[in-house]
């Protein structure tokens, strides 16, 4: 009875927010105004799809959790819901907007609903098998190369011959598991002709090295889909207006995907030592004045747009010839 009165009641575009933990989905259809809590588990969102059967659903968003949002990604979206994974930071300022001070799961839900119908993100694709492994494998090594480095620093700084000793085995151990990390990379990419195609399109421009196409590969999907301004806005290296009245303040980098930005960084020091166009670009900005980190920066855009361009085009990098 109650699944009746609901779709009776949702007689325009239903809007669903999903707020996701490790045991429940938070549920909100918006603008029936009705909350539910549903397990993560499959049997819990064949429940969800059950319910949301015949209600108009336009958008269901649910917030980029890690890995706890996957499951109800995958399930909905194949039951053919769109479904939109967005950045907790984006709704969250949705709610301070509002007025929402106070944080609860089914708070949370509601909010989400109301950013599915103000905001209207689009849909996000659902990463095949091989996509998903590889993004989770190349953060994964993001994340021992971080503890590698602070090891390191940990060792330089001990004194006591013990705690020397024990780094030095952490560091041989993570590096043994780095090395592991990017065998299995490589395999995972050479088994799939589109991911390889890719990769090898971007290691071809000098500069970007075999780690820093596997994260592209992996962590950028939208290239050669979007425009300059969209890919660079969305790395983060898009200078962003800061302007009022007649005041026009400094541009700054702001926001974009973090874990694809360090590895630009990278490889932009790199390239403004191996890649003659880009070097010359660094040189000629530093020598207009530019700091050196913004000079690196605007070769970090540079090598996004150009990544997307041959993408784009389906071609390799060529050196320009004088």
């Amino acid at each position: 009875m109650q699944g009746k009165a609901l779709k009776a009641k949702a007689e325009t575009a239903v809007y669903v927010g999903i707020d996701t933990s490790k045991a429940w989905l938070d549920v909100y259809l918006h603008p029936i105004g009705h909350a539910f809590r549903v397990p993560n588990t499959k049997e819990g969102l064949r429940q969800l799809c059950r319910e949301l059967t015949g209600l108009g659903v336009a958008l269901i968003v649910v917030e980029a959790t890690g890995k706890l949002q996957r499951l109800a990604h995958r399930m909905l979206s194949q039951a053919g819901f769109p479904v939109a994974v967005v950045n907790p930071y984006r709704s969250r300022k949705l709610a301070d907007v509002l007025g929402q001070l106070a944080k609860t799961d089914k708070i949370d839900a509601r909010v989400l609903a109301l950013y599915a119908q103000l905001i209207n993100p689009q849909a996000t694709p659902v990463p095949n098998k091989v996509l998903a492994e590889l993004q989770e494998l190349v953060l994964a090594r993001q994340a021992l190369k971080a503890d590698e480095t602070a090891s390191i620093n940990r060792l330089a700084a001990a004194e006591c011959s013990y705690l020397k000793t024990q780094f030095k085995r952490m560091i041989a151990n993570i590096a043994r598991q780095i090395a592991g990390l990017e065998t299995r990379i490589k395999t995972l990419i050479d088994s799939d002709a589109r991911l390889r195609h890719r990769y090898d399109i971007l290691i071809s421009i000098k500069g970007i090295g075999p780690t820093v196409a596997a994260t592209l590969v992996a962590c950028l999907s939208e290239l050669g889909v979007l425009n300059r301004g969209q890919i660079a806005l969305l790395v983060g290296v898009a200078p962003v207006n800061c302007d009022s009245g007649e005041m026009r303040g400094q541009r700054h980098i702001k926001g974009g995907r973090a874990h694809v930005r360090n590895a630009l960084y990278m490889a932009a020091v790199a390239a403004i030592r191996c890649n003659p166009g880009l070097k010359a670009f660094y040189a000629r900005l530093k020598k207009e004045g530019k700091a050196a980190k913004v000079a690196l920066t605007a070769v970090m855009r540079k090598l996004a747009v150009l990544a997307n361009t041959l993408i784009h085009e389906d071609r390799h990098w060529e050196p320009i010839h004088a």
